[in-house]
């Protein structure tokens, strides 16, 4: 039985973090809504009320309306390919029994150990070769790629712990294996999809090193890297980039706590199983 003590440190360290967490967060909220005159940053608070002006200063200069287009564009192309593809592979690998599945999805896994860093020089080579360096294949494929080895290995975790008697009963029904795969597992995966979706989308949404290096083009830029070129023809403009740094991050925290159930269901699930 928790006794009060515990409750009060538990408590006590959960408060604490919680301050961590959002220190920077208002840091940032309030610096967004400050003067543009002012060199204040930081917890001040603004002068003259908040200045909803920066935001759309921030939108029309550093044309985010392209950027986020982009993005948007990536960005749900990676995230629909990566759950298409991993869902019947990582089915494959952890439900059906055949020859060489063991070392087909450890080269899955081997694509989690490798850092982008060393890989993307080479791809950037490959991908010029082939004629696709800026354009909006040479952010998708790559991502996609990387994504998808995550996928594999954090949905064959989903499968393998499935109840083996609803695949059984499902058989005995007259299930085929692809009636079994989307009328049964997937519905009942919800959560673990859910889980991978928001996680791809985070991912691909901050993805800043393979936008930089493949794209050289303005009409091809993402949000990230379309902020770094901000940032530098606005480096002492502190409201303003404050202002930019909440507007791209705002669909992430829109596609979190739109799935936040499913989300913490699918971690909280995914920790307790295999």
């Amino acid at each position: 039985m928790t006794t009060r003590l515990e409750r009060t440190v538990t408590y006590g360290i959960l408060a604490l973090f919680a301050v961590i967490a959002l220190t920077p967060v208002i840091g940032i909220l309030s610096t967004a809504f400050g003067s543009q005159d002012s060199l204040d940053t930081g917890f001040s608070l603004p002068e003259g009320g908040p200045h909803w002006s920066n935001f759309t200063d921030a939108w029309s200069r550093g044309h985010f309306g392209t950027y986020l287009g982009n993005s948007v564009l990536v960005t749900a192309v990676v995230v629909a390919a990566t759950t298409v593809l991993a869902v019947p592979a990582a089915y494959a690998f952890g439900v059906m029994r055949f020859p060489g599945s063991t070392v087909l999805f450890y080269l899955f896994v081997i694509g989690l150990t490798l850092p982008q860093e060393a890989l993307v020089v080479p791809l950037y080579f490959d991908l010029r070769w082939a004629g696709l360096t800026d354009t909006y294949w040479a952010l998708i494929l790559p991502q996609t790629a990387q994504s998808l080895a995550f996928g594999v290995f954090w949905m064959r975790t989903y499968f393998r712990s499935s109840a083996r008697a609803v695949i059984e009963a499902a058989r005995i029904d007259g299930a085929d294996t692809w009636t079994t795969l989307w009328r049964v597992l997937v519905p009942m995966g919800r959560p673990a999809i859910s889980t991978l979706v928001v996680i791809t989308f985070m991912w691909t949404w901050n993805e800043f090193l393979m936008a930089l290096v493949m794209v050289s083009d303005e009409a091809h830029r993402t949000v990230p890297l379309g902020l770094a070129f901000f940032q530098g023809r606005h480096s002492s403009d502190a409201a303003l980039l404050a202002a930019a740094s909440v507007l791209i991050a705002l669909p992430v925290v829109v596609v979190y706590v739109a799935l936040q159930r499913r989300f913490v269901e699918g971690m909280l699930g995914g920790a307790v199983k295999e």
